[in-house]
């Protein structure tokens, strides 16, 4: 996602401010967040209709379409009434309910593989900085198959630089508008997109009307890539890494708040992630801090922490999806939930090997509510992909089903994503091209893409090289411990968390 910002190495958490401004923390301004949830109550079938009208008629106006915040801030009297509002807003009921449960692995027992944990291990778990009390902790896990330990790591290392290689393709057009990615492509001679982005014979004009982002573009155009700069669709792998091996599979939400508040700046953090980190810091606790004052709940923050739960249960999906809710229900509810279930359940069925993309999206699709939207916008993906042979014209019926969604929310991505899968069919380089190719969230898109691609090729040996190479087998992050850190030593640490007994 670079959540919103695409951004090569820490970004900023605030705009930049004159000096007679206020500064402006982004995602978090309770007049940009009225016009969010508005958003949001149009989308879950909710009546905010009365609440509409009195906010415009008081001077409110809708939510930035693309920036975290919008210019200039409220006046006092309204940011009073913008959290009046964001509350009533929060009490208005959903008919959505009932196919879109809150608690779905809470509340369903699933014919489960030997990795289930008891359904109390989902939960939120104690307050975040107090000891866990006698017997809040979930037993021990099932212990793990040996497997062979050669072939995994491979595996693995395959799927890390898939993720690293599908974001950083997605980086530099993140937040450019559909048309602006298919032009940059065709005056470079890259379209249908087969490569990474570059400037090189693109006219200053279209340079000008589709600037590329301007925090990637220095370190992910084809002509300057030296090794993966630093995204947080990789920050997030990497802090799920030093959460399994610091709390193990078993961990509670409350684990995965501990692990953010001692390693995380919250300036890394945006939308979902920044409203619950402000949560948590306000004293509410999991998993109401995904919840109160967060109407970035069903984007796709959820979905790209997901990776590490698929990777660590090869094999065991009901496992990856558990751990995935677990860490999910801090920030997300609903479909943004659901999103990552989905994800973790397809990346666990292909990390066993001996399978297919198509199998893997089956597996993920079989662990989300069957009625909820999500699903909707997998089986849709699916389907489309499936009967058109243009991925361009795939591609076009996405945007006109889910273009009124906000570019970083789950549900349009999703579909994107699984559209792009099916219509590779295990390919790398079409995997990671289609996924970035379609718009919306480029970067998030490409890297997850990348991640399923990677391992469904099973090696390093078996991705091409033009797409392996420029990463120089070296991760720049500000996770504590990992800069510069090799794919290959990832690797291993991640086969160490699969196998763990």
């Amino acid at each position: 996602m670079s959540a919103a910002t695409g951004h090569p190495g820490p970004p900023p958490a605030v705009r930049e401010p004159a000096a007679d401004r206020l500064l402006r923390v982004t995602w978090v301004q309770p007049e940009d967040l009225v016009g969010h949830e508005l958003r949001q109550a149009t989308e879950d079938g909710r009546d905010a209709g009365p609440i509409r009208r009195e906010w415009l008629a008081a001077g409110g106006r809708t939510a930035p379409e693309r920036a975290g915040s919008s210019d200039p801030p409220a006046d006092p009297g309204l940011r009073v009434l913008a959290v009046r509002l964001l509350d009533e807003l929060a009490a208005l009921p959903s008919p959505l309910g009932r196919h879109e449960p809150a608690a779905w692995l809470e509340a369903t027992d699933r014919p489960t593989g030997p990795g289930t944990g008891p359904r109390s291990a989902v939960g939120p778990g104690p307050s975040v900085g107090a000891a866990a009390p006698d017997g809040a902790r979930p037993g021990p896990a099932a212990a793990r198959p040996a497997g062979d330990h050669t072939a995994l790591t491979a595996r693995l290392e395959a799927a890390w630089l898939g993720r690293a290689a599908g974001c950083l393709l997605g980086k530099p057009v993140e937040k450019l508008p559909l048309a602006g990615i298919r032009e940059l492509a065709r005056a470079a001679g890259n379209w249908p997109l087969d490569g990474w982005f570059t400037a090189r014979g693109v006219p200053a004009a279209t340079l000008a009307a589709y600037p590329w982002n301007r925090r990637s573009a220095a370190t992910s155009l084809a002509e300057n890539i030296d090794g993966m700069p630093e995204d947080d669709d990789l920050n997030y792998p990497l802090l799920n890494l030093l959460l399994l091996q610091r709390h193990g599979r078993d961990f509670r939400t409350a684990d995965v708040a501990r692990v953010w508040l001692d390693e995380l700046p919250a300036g890394r953090t945006f939308t979902a992630e920044r409203v619950a980190y402000r949560n948590l810091l306000l004293g509410l606790e999991p998993p109401h801090t995904a919840s109160h004052h967060n109407p970035f709940r069903e984007w796709i923050g959820a979905l790209i922490r997901a990776d590490l739960h698929g990777w660590t249960n090869p094999g065991d999906p009901a496992r990856a999806a558990s751990q995935a809710y677990r860490d999910a229900v801090l920030t997300h509810t609903g479909n943004g939930v659901y999103g990552a279930v989905f994800v973790a359940a397809a990346l666990a069925g292909a990390a066993a090997g001996g399978t297919d993309v198509h199998t893997a999206l089956r597996t993920g699709l079989a662990h989300v509510p069957p009625r909820s939207r999500l699903a909707a916008a997998v089986r849709h993906g699916i389907d489309t992909a499936a009967r058109h042979e243009d991925f361009e014209a795939v591609v076009d019926v996405l945007h006109q089903r889910y273009g009124q969604y906000h570019w970083v929310h789950v549900l349009p991505n999703t579909a994107l994503l699984a559209a792009a899968l099916t219509h590779a069919d295990g390919d790398f380089g079409g995997s990671v091209c289609r996924a970035v190719s379609g718009g919306w969230d480029t970067d998030s898109n490409g890297a997850t893409a990348g991640s399923l691609a990677g391992l469904l090729a099973g090696s390093p040996d078996r991705l091409p090289a033009r797409w392996t190479a420029p990463l120089a087998n070296r991760l720049a992050t500000s996770v504590p411990g990992f800069d510069g850190i090799g794919f290959d030593a990832l690797a291993h640490l991640t086969a160490q968390e699969a196998l763990r007994p």
